[in-house]
């Protein structure tokens, strides 16, 4: 039997021996009562793992027989100067040799050598139980894996044993000690002084000298040494010296670190004409020899004379060269290692496509990926690592709801979900704002018995957040306590980027401060960002500025996202000088900055009449040649872009913003649609608009009833909820044109969270400007309720007017309340928005709001 494991050439330590056979696995088969799995627990605490460890203690007892396993009970609870003798004294005509062999090697287990000495040294004294040489070898291996302090230990164990008792067992047992603890020039002294004393070294000698050889850095032993070695094996008359696989992957295994790919192949030639079949880890080094030397062309050309001479290499063989090209992107040679494969005669196993799946995915080749996967099912069954590959692949991609369509193709086949899986899903879910599904695969993973993760919980939060579902998401994030999932830094985050969004900077706050003093976990880059944005959102632009200087001392790097956030305080108060500043870094940062950051620098410079400097953006956009949505957005504002044909070159780029998840789009959508508002192009920006509900953005944004015709802008930029405003009023005049049965009111949402009971909601930037919208457009029909400041309303009295006006308009062609055209970009010089008005904004209707009484008997049946 080979003394070391093929696996342990390069490593620090040994992991296996001779006299120590690894302990047997009781392992239950998985419990299927009701149709259940066993639940997966992804943390446990403290007596939990005490409870796992007794029970395992109890079923590692019953490997061993009575008289054992009570001799071991009482000796682990024997006092330091406790008499072994009494323990003993019970059982000592029931005890043999090959009995406390077995209790040395529980020792072992444990790393209890101070028993395993004390035990030993009592057996020497005794005749009826006196150690054969396999208990001195046993004893040598348990003190040799405690260090190199205790080898004079094992020299002395090793001399009590007689000169004529002496052969290879112990020997191998000492030497392997040696090598353990990397004295390979020492284990070589023990083989020769073993040869000198007459005994017959036998192959596991040899390997374990090989394997301290091969693994000796500080000198590296040179290989023609080991070769040496190698051909005094080969040439002894013993067949029990004869070289065996772990002989052959030590070396093959010493030939890769060093880079020897022709000394790898000629040791190849030998072990074939040996008779001796290459294993896993031997293709495994074969590939690493050749591709440190960078001819893995070399390995399919080998591949394929074996293949030839009726030596087909077996799976794992094809599936290392292939894992070899993908770790440096080589994507035609790997498929060619699957062609060659099936031109071989060598089945390609789901492992072997799971590699090809990863490889396309990473590079963005989801055609090619799908192709492969109906491919793959002709060929052999996808199991479950098949599809967490899949959903990885489809996740990152932004092909959310593929992801979800795959998982129902999974259970259709009966292929069974492992909570890995789930994972993924929710994942998914939890991007692209899936949160339907997620709840879905919620409710599959209790009712097959698992207990979710915290990943799993953090994906359904993210996807309730994506659907301004506060309520719900933050019930979510309290039930993971209730079930032993404690929350992470990452569901923190998400749970604070759901109220980010909509601006509940003081829910953020209230997330963060929970995670800092109940849980003690401090905040890290992405809580920053969530907390720039909050801010930024909820018109706290002081507050914005003071996060990201916290974050910067702190000592974490910025990166887009951060930079970004600043930007768009900068850009929301107005102040130009700042924000170039903060664009400037961005490009100095960034190798293109993002559509976001030009849009937010454009929109402030339409609102401040600086047409000129969008112009020059405007047109640095159109000549990036690094990206072509960067061109076509551009293009889009200036109008270039209007006719069917060429709106589909749009539609594919604002696409391609989804494929980001829904936290990126958001943020794109709502960049966007500021700029078109801002330069004046309507038409335009309600297409954009469209594009972005019909692409699952913005669900909360209408929301119609018997009592409630509703819109909420919370979550928008002020020229997207201006956007969507004038697109809910020309809506609005159509009911009220073809509808009898008006609601109680008209809502519009500005703010949700705590600061729907603040006074100072009024004087926000979306509040204050989409109330003095309304009014301007409808003469003082929207007020704010006392019973919300978060809403913007219109009673059904003030409804019922603006219809008889609608119908005393004698059928007036009047397409809405807003007229939703494109109008022609101003000149450079042109003064729009910075000209003196006549009425400060909002002040006009300040007056008339008190003049609005609401209603109890309406408001009482809402």
């Amino acid at each position: 039997m080979a003394l070391v494991s093929t696996t342990t050439v390069a490593s620090s330590s040994y992991h296996c021996d001779p006299h120590f056979p690894a302990a047997r696995s009781w392992c239950r088969p998985r419990s299927r009562g009701g149709g259940r799995r066993l639940a997966v627990v992804a943390r446990v605490s403290a007596p939990r793992e005490e409870s796992a460890a007794a029970a395992t203690a109890a079923g590692e007892r019953g490997k061993y027989s009575y008289e054992v396993d009570s001799l071991i009970d009482r000796l682990s609870n024997l006092a330091p100067r406790g008499s072994i003798a009494r323990c003993l004294e019970t059982a000592r005509h029931r005890l043999t040799l090959q009995d406390f062999a077995a209790v040395y090697r529980e020792f072992s287990r444990r790393g209890d050598w101070q028993r395993s000495v004390r035990l030993f040294k009592y057996m020497q004294r005794q005749s009826w139980c006196r150690p054969d040489e396999h208990i001195h070898a046993i004893v040598i291996g348990v003190l040799g894996r405690q260090g190199p302090a205790l080898l004079d230990k094992c020299l002395e164990v090793f001399h009590d044993l007689p000169a004529d008792s002496r052969t290879a067992l112990s020997y191998t047992s000492l030497i392997a000690a040696y090598a353990r603890n990397a004295l390979h020039e020492e284990a070589r002294a023990l083989l020769d002084q073993m040869k000198a004393a007459g005994v017959a070294p036998t192959a596991a000698t040899y390997n374990t000298v090989l394997a301290a050889c091969a693994r000796a850095t500080d000198p590296p032993v040179p290989f023609d040494m080991l070769l040496g070695l190698f051909a005094e094996m080969r040439h002894d008359v013993s067949p029990a010296v004869r070289p065996d696989l772990t002989t052959y992957n030590t070396l093959l295994a010493a030939a890769a670190v060093r880079s020897l790919n022709d000394q790898a192949e000629m040791l190849l030639r030998a072990m074939l004409e040996a008779g001796v079949l290459p294993d896993t880890a031997s293709y495994r080094h074969i590939v690493d020899a050749f591709a440190r030397a960078g001819d893995l062309s070399r390995v399919a050309e080998l591949f394929r004379e074996m293949a030839d001479t009726g030596h087909t290499p077996d799976p794992s063989a094809y599936l290392g060269l292939m894992e070899a090209h993908t770790r440096v992107g080589a994507t035609a040679e790997a498929v060619a290692v699957l062609r060659q494969m099936q031109a071989d005669g060598c089945a390609p196993t789901a492992a072997t496509y799971r590699v090809l799946l990863d490889l396309y995915g990473r590079q963005g080749r989801f055609d090619g990926v799908r192709e492969l996967f109906r491919e793959m099912r002709t060929a052999v069954p996808p199991d479950t690592a098949t599809y967490n590959v899949l959903f990885s692949v489809f996740g990152d991609g932004g092909f959310f709801k593929e992801v979800v369509e795959l998982f129902h193709d999974m259970l259709r086949t009966g292929i069974e979900p492992d909570m890995e899986t789930c994972e993924g899903v929710l994942v998914a879910c939890g991007q692209g704002g899936l949160h339907e599904d997620a709840r879905e695969v919620l409710d599959y993973i209790t009712k097959e018995g698992m207990v979710p993760t915290a990943k799993a919980y953090t994906g359904l939060v993210e996807a309730l957040g994506h659907a301004a579902m506060y309520e719900e998401a933050y019930v979510a994030f309290n039930m993971m306590t209730e079930i032993g999932s404690l929350p992470t830094i990452e569901t923190y985050n998400s749970l604070a980027n759901v109220f980010a969004k909509g601006g509940l900077f003081q829910e953020a706050e209230s997330i963060f401060s929970r995670m800092t003093n109940s849980a003690g976990i401090q905040k890290n880059k992405d809580s920053f960002d969530a907390l720039i944005e909050a801010y930024c959102q909820g018109a706290q632009l002081d507050d914005a500025v003071k996060a990201y200087m916290e974050m910067r001392k702190s000592r974490f790097n910025p990166d887009e996202r951060s930079l970004e956030g600043v930007l768009n305080a900068y850009c929301i108060a107005g102040v130009i000088d700042e924000s170039k500043e903060q664009f400037e870094e961005i490009q100095s940062n960034m190798a293109v900055p993002s559509i976001i950051a030009y849009c937010m620098m454009l929109s402030l410079y339409a609102r401040n009449d600086r047409w000129a400097d969008a112009y020059d953006l405007l047109e640095e956009m159109k000549t990036n040649r690094a990206s072509s949505t960067h061109q076509v957005i551009a293009s889009m504002i200036q109008g270039e872009y209007d006719d069917s044909s060429n709106w589909q070159m749009v539609e594919y780029a604002l696409d391609s913003s989804n494929l980001e998840g829904c936290d990126y789009s958001l943020r794109f959508f709502n960049a966007l649609l500021d700029v078109l508002w801002w330069f004046g192009q309507k038409a335009r920006a309600a297409r954009v608009l469209d594009h972005a509900v019909n692409s699952g953005l913005f669900p909360e944004l209408s929301r119609d009833t018997k009592l409630v015709w509703s819109l909420d802008v919370h979550r928008m930029s002020v020229g997207g909820a201006l956007v969507a405003v004038s697109v809910w009023l020309n809506k609005l005049y159509a009911r009220l044109k073809g509808e009898k049965d008006l609601p109680q009111l008209a809502s519009v949402v500005v703010l949700r969270g705590k600061m729907e009971k603040s006074t100072i909601t009024r004087g926000l930037p979306i509040a204050k400007v989409v109330y003095s919208f309304l009014n301007d457009t409808l003469s003082s029909s929207f007020h704010y309720p006392k019973w919300n400041k978060g809403r913007i309303i219109c009673l059904k009295s003030q409804l019922k007017k603006l219809q008889a006006a609608i119908d005393s308009s004698n059928g007036a062609a009047v397409p809405g309340f807003v007229h939703m055209t494109d109008s022609r970009l101003p000149s450079p010089g042109s003064k729009i928005y910075t000209r003196e008005p006549l009425v400060e904004n909002g002040a006009a209707h300040s007056g008339d709001e008190s003049s609005v009484e609401e209603k109890e008997s309406e408001l009482l049946a809402l």
